[in-house]
């Protein structure tokens, strides 16, 4: 893109896992990085619904596999693994059809030289995996009603995705590998809740959902809600895709930018290459 540059503003982000390849990006394109780490993925304190999925599945109890995650879909192997499993589930999955959303959970199964029968395409909600599996039924490729169906889960349930599910008839079962929890040193946070509050930032990064949930969550334990609302009205606020636009929505908050591609590099690029410009117009003193 062309004149892709913050131009020295301050931008937030609260990645955790790539924490420093966003801060990199940011200062690529000329912006001052600051991470609050607001997540932290952890094993969940027992797997069994994990290993019952696996003797289930090499049961043969399940006739689709859907597969949300590509950190999930590694963490469900590990599992497996530390029951002594591994192959003989992996050849369990190339027995049923696997939908996977996107290409992470995709690049993952083909490392295991698993097949997948669907790749829901861009932008990987629940709606067009949706979609995607309506198609296949149409064209007889597959068949929902009636299929027992596990669902891989990535820390919180998706209860449209589960909902829709059930009203093609398929009977679910949800499989969760591990969930998200808040940082263990939460500091880092409070204090960008604290700059965020003043309105010190200037543009704030979302790249999943989680995020604003723990990030009101924090501030509300710090009564700093309302403060936090207008610092986040005053800055430029981007969102990496439709799910994260969905959750800032649920909590009264509209994003300004959205890539195309949910992916963190397009995300940066277009906040370098807008932020200056919607953030001169958001703090365009009014004229009464």
């Amino acid at each position: 893109m062309p004149n892709a540059n913050f131009g020295g503003l301050r931008v937030l982000s609260l990645e955790s896992r790539r924490a420093q390849e966003i801060a990199k990006l940011i200062a690529n394109y000329g912006g001052v990085a600051v991470v609050a780490p607001a997540l932290r993925e952890v094993p969940l304190e027992s797997n069994t619904e994990a290993i019952a999925f696996a003797d289930a599945l090499l049961r043969g109890e399940f006739d689709l596999v859907i597969l949300l995650t590509g950190v999930g879909t590694r963490a469900l192997v590990g599992v497996v693994e530390s029951i002594g499993k591994r192959e003989a589930f992996l050849a369990a999955l190339r027995r049923v059809p696997i939908v996977v959303r996107g290409p992470k959970p995709l690049a993952v199964l083909r490392e295991l030289n698993v097949p997948a029968a669907i790749a829901v395409p861009e932008p990987n909600t629940w709606r067009e995996l949706l979609r995607a599996l309506d198609g296949a039924a149409s064209e007889k490729q597959i068949a929902i009603r009636g299929a027992r169906v596990a669902v891989q889960e990535y820390g919180v349930s998706n209860p449209e995705l589960l909902a829709g599910l059930v009203e093609r008839g398929a009977r679910v079962v949800r499989v969760p590998v591990y969930q998200w929890a808040l940082p263990e040193n939460l500091e880092p946070l409070r204090d960008a809740i604290r700059a965020l509050a003043e309105g010190r930032f200037d543009v704030v990064l979302f790249t999943t959902s989680v995020q604003v949930t723990h990030l009101m969550q924090v501030a509300a334990e710090m009564k700093l809600e309302a403060a936090l609302r207008h610092g986040l009205e005053r800055a430029v606020i981007a969102s990496i895709g439709p799910s994260t636009t969905e959750s800032l929505r649920q909590h009264g908050l509209e994003p300004d930018l959205e890539p195309e591609h949910p992916k963190m590099g397009f995300l940066v690029e277009l906040v370098a290459t807008r932020s200056s410009g919607l953030l001169a117009a958001k703090r365009k003193p009014s004229r009464n």
